[in-house]
């Protein structure tokens, strides 16, 4: 076995270095040098440059655009709070938007029925959407709702916007929530919705919100493309 002086460097580590130096001096919308042209001054074969670019397409660095490829826009930064995706894009300078995919009612899983406190098989609300930053699909969020609680929703809400002012508006707070992320790939749907090759690794967040007295408000389920989007949390000394 190799020591640690004499482990040689994959010559792909090597390539996406010197892309990363040459990346470093283009701005957001510049051309990516073509596979060929990189593969050129580099010396190495297009195969090593293409797991190269590829590497930084995953990581959202870069982006296709016709038949070639240019620097992207920053990720998307959302924090990790109580406040919805609007106002979070909006926070960042950035135009949210949504595209309903479904909004119907369905019967609770065993899941579903437990976060929202409901007998299983109980008539939920169920609410698809994508999710869009500057007219760019950027992630896929399906929400559960009591319906007991807002059904009132069905006449009065815009589902294009957002839904936490919907709730704010009926008069329910959100008091606070319990959430879980985790990296996963999208399903064929998924992907397809979300206009990315299933390869692409996701961020998935699970999220259960309550009112001030406790009372479940929804069961979400967020799934956003780790190319686009990032979080971030801040944290605070747990007192003694």
């Amino acid at each position: 076995m190799d020591s640690p002086q004499t482990t040689r460097v994959p010559k792909v580590f090597l390539v996406r270095t010197e892309i990363d130096l040459l990346l470093a001096d283009l701005t957001e919308g510049d051309p990516v040098p073509s596979e060929r042209d990189l593969a050129t001054r580099f010396g190495v074969a297009r195969e090593t440059v293409r797991q190269a670019l590829r590497e930084l397409l995953v990581e959202g660095r870069i982006r296709r655009q016709g038949r070639g490829t240019v620097i992207s826009r920053p990720k998307l930064t959302q924090p990790l709070s109580l406040r919805s995706y609007t106002e979070g894009a909006i926070s960042l300078g950035r135009t949210p938007g949504r595209i309903l995919v479904a909004w119907e009612d369905v019967a609770a899983d065993a899941a579903t029925a437990t976060d929202l406190e409901v007998e299983l098989g109980t008539p939920v609300m169920h609410l698809e959407r994508v999710l869009l930053a500057d007219g760019e699909r950027v992630g896929l969020e399906s929400t559960y709702l009591p319906l007991r609680r807002f059904a009132a929703l069905r006449g009065s809400y815009d589902p294009t916007t957002s839904l936490y002012a919907a709730i704010r508006a009926a008069g329910v707070e959100l008091a606070g929530a319990r959430e879980r992320i985790e990296t996963v790939l999208a399903a064929p749907r998924e992907a397809g919705l979300l206009e990315c090759t299933t390869a692409l690794p996701m961020l998935l967040l699970h999220r259960r919100s309550v009112d001030a007295d406790g009372a479940p408000i929804e069961r979400v389920r967020s799934l956003y493309r780790g190319d686009r989007i990032a979080f971030e949390a801040r944290l605070s000394p747990e007192p003694a």
